[in-house]
């Protein structure tokens, strides 16, 4: 790790960014135990979206100009102090890169750890480096202090608690977040696509985040032109969906059906990771208990027999990593549900609905996408059926919202 230079008067960080106090003295260090076990790579969760956060239903503090820059607050990190608006900017979960690209922050990104693949972004001419080209903060089953210092960002989109929280890393304390904070840069973010054991505060919906990054970068023009095409989208596809739901069968990607393996998952949680099954009124065909129970085999996937099966992550997880296809999905999940004596008895498989399930991560670009693609999966008559052979690219006639008003409001034309 490099040594500070006490040279610096305060910290080694750029100067013109300071962090606010509120971290230090209150929520920080709540919520800092537990964690899901789990390695450095995310797994596959919600809440309502739009302008308030949903679990309070207030709007939060904007930001606050001073004399010196301005002021913007997130939980758990507080208040932060800017000079200027921050230049460049590391995330270790996508979705949180997705909402800076959708801020017009595309120049300033350096990295993230669990990034969300880039054709997502093609339809938006967003050019995303392929996920092994970019620089690890994990190395070696472990957080990589040195590239916190190395990468030098002006800020951590993260929370400030995930480092330690998840226990990925037993060696990583508090004690070395907040050295990150002193020497290198403030962190600003929640950890919001599902909570986690180490989250006993404020879990943000996807646009409640969005809204408080948009104050960090003073986008909030840019925020107001998504929430406004969000609400749009949302409004289209309720007026048109079916009153008649099929039943979804929710699975994680690391189900193996080759060896009978399935991981039930609730449509329902909390988080952005969930949100186009929340928002569509998604309900899950699993009982609780089965979801909480852990892995099943055929003979209860049958029990259920849900008209659609979806593997979650799986239109990011099959393929390279930067593609899907549809082929390796067919190989790795269809095909032995296909061969399996009772496997081919399941209604989906029989009617050929055993679908690639949303990525996990999301923010407001990828969302809009992957909310157009569940909806095409659950009511084909109504919106188009689904095409695994070329997504993300959707017939004109039906897609749900126009890419060529993202764009504008990515680049500014609002």
């Amino acid at each position: 790790m490099p040594a500070h230079d006490s040279s610096d008067t305060g910290s080694t960080r750029r100067g013109y960014l300071k962090y606010g106090s509120t971290l230090l003295g209150t929520s920080f260090l709540a919520g800092c135990t537990g964690g899901d076990g789990s390695g450095a790579t995310e797994e596959p969760t919600t809440t309502g979206e739009s302008g308030t956060d949903s679990e309070t239903g207030e709007t939060e503090t904007e930001s606050t100009e001073t004399d010196t820059g301005y002021t913007a607050s997130i939980v758990p990190a507080g208040e932060v102090h800017f000079d200027a608006v921050p230049e460049t900017w590391t995330v270790y979960n996508g979705g949180w890169a997705d909402m800076a690209f959708a801020l017009g922050q595309r120049e300033g990104f350096l990295t993230a750890g669990n990034m969300i693949p880039g054709f997502f972004f093609d339809p938006f001419d967003i050019d995303v480096p392929d996920r092994d080209a970019l620089p690890s903060m994990w190395s070696e089953g472990g957080w990589d202090k040195e590239s916190f210092y190395e990468l030098d960002p002006d800020v951590f989109l993260m929370d400030p608690n995930y480092l330690h929280g998840t226990g990925w890393d037993d060696s990583w304390s508090k004690d070395d977040t907040q050295e990150i904070i002193e020497n290198v840069a403030p962190f600003f973010g929640n950890n919001c696509r599902r909570r986690r054991e180490f989250h006993d505060y404020k879990l943000y919906s996807l646009y409640g985040a969005f809204e408080q990054l948009s104050h960090a970068f003073q986008e909030q023009e840019r925020y107001e032109a998504f929430a406004t095409l969000h609400d749009e989208v949302q409004s289209e596809i309720a007026s048109r969906t079916p009153d008649e739901q099929p039943t979804i069968g929710l699975v994680n990607g690391g189900s193996e059906p080759s060896k009978g393996k399935f991981f039930p998952l609730n449509t329902q949680d909390d988080g952005y990771e969930m949100k186009p099954y929340r928002d569509l009124n998604v309900a899950s065909a699993f009982p609780q208990e089965m979801e909480d129970g852990g892995q099943i085999d055929y003979e209860t996937l049958l029990e259920v027999d849900p008209e659609i099966i979806v593997v979650h992550w799986g239109i990011g997880t099959t393929g390279d990593t930067d593609s899907f296809s549809a082929e390796a999905f067919r190989e790795q999940y269809v095909t032995p549900m296909e061969e399996d004596s009772v496997g081919q008895e399941l209604t989906a498989v029989q009617q050929g609905r055993v679908f690639p399930g949303q990525y996990g991560e999301q923010g407001p670009i990828v969302n809009l996408l992957q909310t157009e693609m569940v909806a095409q999966q659950l009511y084909p008559d109504e919106f188009g059926a689904f095409d695994p052979e070329s997504f993300p690219e959707v017939p004109e006639e039906n897609q749900l919202f126009d890419r060529g008003r993202v764009k504008d409001i990515i680049a500014g034309d609002i």
